[in-house]
């Protein structure tokens, strides 16, 4: 029996972060191999070293040098868990300052499916860029899901796993097909 598909599971800095094992391990459940990239403010609120006991892959949030082996796995498809405004906005316009960007970036050009569930205040999502890099993201191919998936009436923690496991469940069906599964 094949391995399971590798998910990248890229994590901004948002209130869900803090709790994202607990994504991890449904994901890991239902039959994805993730592995976890963060941005650089996202990983100092993670405790790297359990998340990379958990899924068997180091947490990634810093450029690797060159020569270094690839510590993960390719991609079949990516994940961007809590999805930040600074991370979309900047996303949509090509930066990749931060390794969790650079790697989007790339994947963009792959065919890679690739989902975002954005994490957002109301006042930042009324910004007059966000709604155009939005719709710019989806231009390329980008799965958008609805924001509210992440969001408990408190606003500080994260609900919604079950939803985000559902809808990437089509995806890793997908890439089981494509390996012959």
């Amino acid at each position: 029996m094949s391995e399971a598909p590798v998910l990248y599971l890229v994590v901004c800095a948002a209130p869900p972060a803090q709790r994202i094992g607990e994504l991890a391990d449904l994901l890991m459940a239902d039959g994805w191999r993730p592995c976890v990239i963060a941005t650089p403010i996202a990983a100092s609120w993670l405790d790297c070293d359990v998340l990379a006991e958990q899924t068997g892959y180091p947490v990634r949030a810093q450029w690797r040098r060159p020569g270094d082996p690839e510590p993960h796995p390719p991609a079949e498809c990516a994940a961007v868990v809590p999805a930040t405004f600074n991370t979309l906005n900047k996303w949509a316009t090509g930066a990749s300052d931060t390794l969790a960007l650079g790697i989007i970036n790339e994947l963009l050009g792959t065919g890679v499916p690739m989902h975002v569930f954005p994490r957002v205040k109301a006042t930042l999502a009324a910004h007059p860029a966000y709604g155009p890099n939005l719709r710019r993201l989806r231009a390329a191919g980008v799965v958008i899901h609805d924001g509210d998936v992440l969001r408990d009436p408190d606003e500080m923690t994260s609900s919604g796993w079950a939803a985000v496991v559902d809808a990437l469940r089509p995806a890793r069906r997908s890439a089981w097909r494509e390996r012959g599964n």
